[in-house]
């Protein structure tokens, strides 16, 4: 098989390199050289936001199998693509988001939940849910539903990963002493190993599949006790895990999801969205995750390789809580 993949360098584009290279897959990256591509690559350089910026893709006279896009901005960048490529490319992948179903969707959504309002191919920069459904558009418009293959991923976790919610647990729990944990322990989670996201990626362009699917874990894959507990366990720190329970949380202002990251309130309408979706499409289609386990023990690994520090995305805000306030909640001295 023949891949080209716009980006490539970076957490879900460099699993899908990855992963195709160990198929034995002939790679192409198109990117703008910020970061060293995989070994094994034929790689291409432009910026997609730029005037002429495909210029090197237009002029490389290649033809590809399909192309995997993980783009999160513009959607008429994913549409000047697709239209540079339309005669080249048997199947245009565009990595989404399940932001873009309207909120707030129900517990159990599936792939036909509505989704958000608002969004065009043509248009410039907006919101994360709308450039996604943007992206989504643009590639269906001109691929057409048949070639055109929808992939709305969860939450993805593992090496890599460039927006630091696994890394700051690590980190944090690494560091040891009381640790604000949100409960409850047995809040099930849906999240995905970019691994395992990537090599659903190419089993679906082998499949030749098309349309949309939630990509992401089952939930209950894992919980919120599996997922901490583990991260003490690889980090081996002396941390002293303190079950909190979501009204205190809550109570002290703490945001979810952002401030401590993974975590939503039980029952509330960030949960639905974020840990309850149907995925049964994507499992009847191949899709197999690995233990929570296993991820949290590969990024750990990958974070002491590169020296404990995480990249972070500049257009993602930071995650992760103030210790001080963590001090605060826990009835502990700041200092």
């Amino acid at each position: 098989m023949r891949l080209l993949v716009l980006g490539g360098t970076e957490f879900a584009g460099r699993a899908v390199v990855e992963a195709a290279l160990g198929r034995g897959w002939d790679v192409t990256v198109f990117h703008r050289g910020r970061h060293t591509p995989v070994a094994g690559v034929r790689s291409l350089h432009g910026d997609r936001t730029a005037p002429d910026g495909l210029a090197a893709l237009a002029g490389s006279g290649g033809s590809w199998d399909a192309v995997v896009d993980t783009w999160s901005a513009a959607p008429s960048a994913v549409r000047d693509a697709a239209r540079l490529l339309r005669d080249r490319v048997g199947r245009y992948v565009y990595v989404s988001s399940r932001s873009v179903y309207a909120w707030a969707p129900p517990p159990g959504y599936t792939e036909e939940a509505p989704l958000v309002e608002g969004a065009s191919a043509d248009a410039g920069q907006s919101d994360y849910a709308r450039d996604k459904l943007g992206g989504e558009l643009a590639a269906t418009e001109v691929f057409g539903a048949d070639r055109s293959l929808l992939v709305r991923a969860g939450l993805i976790i593992g090496p890599y990963e460039n927006i630091g919610r696994l890394p700051w647990w690590l980190h944090r729990i690494a560091r040891g002493g009381p640790v604000l944990a949100p409960g409850p322990r047995e809040l099930p989670l849906q999240c995905i190993d970019v691994r395992d996201l990537a090599e659903w990626v190419l089993g679906a362009v082998e499949r030749e599949l098309s349309g949309p699917y939630n990509v992401t874990g089952e939930r209950g894959h894992t919980t919120m006790g599996a997922l901490l507990d583990a991260c003490s366990k690889v980090t081996a720190g002396a941390a002293d895990l303190r079950w909190t329970d979501p009204d205190v949380v809550l109570g002290a202002g703490i945001e979810p999801w952002t401030q401590l990251p993974v975590w939503v309130p039980p029952g509330s309408d960030l949960e639905a969205a974020l840990h309850s979706a149907d995925v049964s499409r994507a499992v009847g289609a191949g899709l197999r995750c690995r233990p929570v386990a296993e991820t949290v023990a590969d990024t750990w690994s990958w974070l002491r390789e590169i020296g404990g520090s995480a990249p972070q995305r500049p257009d993602r805000p930071a995650v992760g809580l103030d210790p001080a306030v963590e001090a605060k909640v826990l009835g502990l001295d700041a200092a």
